[in-house]
């Protein structure tokens, strides 16, 4: 059964892969055998993270690409087939939370960065990467990283919870489109992880304290302990799983 968790001679994409649940998930990746292509807006973040993960690492690729940019995109797919193939995993993990704060005193321009990174860059990312997937017969697994607050009303973060709620249902529209395809579409919710994102939710001990008690495991997670889910469904674990919604957060929603 450990076999069907291999990731051997597959090729995955991880987007915001050079800090926190991403380069944990791609250090994961990598420890199960697969190429790893990581990507960020900055050049000197993915360098940062090739040292961290190994740059030497001949099974490992960095790319500096914007996910709200269609020229960024299509280099970015296109520099990661002709290293490795075709990628056959995607995680659309990058995401932003420029604004903290009601609804009704944010602007366009918050709700225009915060919809562009986390809900148009992976429908941009999905879309072109299940193309290349469904003209080379090869299947595939895209994995969307949501969140607890794209399935409840996050207090001050509305603009964050509504382009995670989006996340979530572009998930199981093209896990029902793609299906036929052999290209399963799969998402996972963290609850309050220990990333830079998440600074303001934990950071300060009365914070966290605060978030902790409110999960039923009584503790803020860990990036690593995304890596499983992620790894689940990736590989052929989940070879009859599609659409579905995983949550990862220590029991916060319950």
């Amino acid at each position: 059964m450990i076999q069907r968790f291999s990731l051997h001679g597959r090729t995955a994409l991880i987007t915001g892969g050079t800090r926190g649940i991403g380069l944990a998930i791609a250090r994961g990746f990598l420890d199960a055998g697969a190429h790893v292509v990581i990507s960020s807006r900055r050049q000197e973040n993915v360098d940062e993270a090739l040292r961290q993960l190994d740059a030497d690492d001949s099974s490992l690729l960095g790319v500096a690409a914007h996910v709200g940019e269609p020229q960024d995109i299509e280099h970015l797919v296109d520099a990661a087939q002709e290293s490795f193939g075709t990628v056959t995993i995607l995680v659309n993990n990058a995401g932003t939370n420029p604004y903290f704060g009601p609804m009704i005193e944010s602007d366009d321009r918050a709700w225009d960065k915060t919809m562009d990174v986390n809900l148009k860059g992976p429908y941009m990312l999905s879309r072109l990467v299940a193309r290349r997937m469904i003209a080379a017969e090869s299947g595939g697994s895209i994995i969307n990283i949501a969140s607890v607050a794209g399935l409840t009303a996050s207090p001050l973060q509305g603009l964050y919870s509504v382009s995670k709620a989006g996340l979530i249902m572009l998930t199981r529209v093209m896990a029902r489109e793609l299906g036929r395809s052999q290209i399963r579409v799969n998402c996972i919710c963290p609850g309050v992880i220990k990333t830079k994102l998440s600074e303001a939710l934990w950071k300060d001990p009365q914070a966290e304290q605060h978030h902790a008690s409110q999960k039923a495991l009584g503790r803020v997670g860990e990036t690593e302990e995304l890596i499983g889910a992620a790894l689940y469904f990736a590989s052929d674990a989940s070879s009859f799983t599609t659409g579905a919604v995983l949550q990862v957060d220590g029991g916060m929603v319950i």
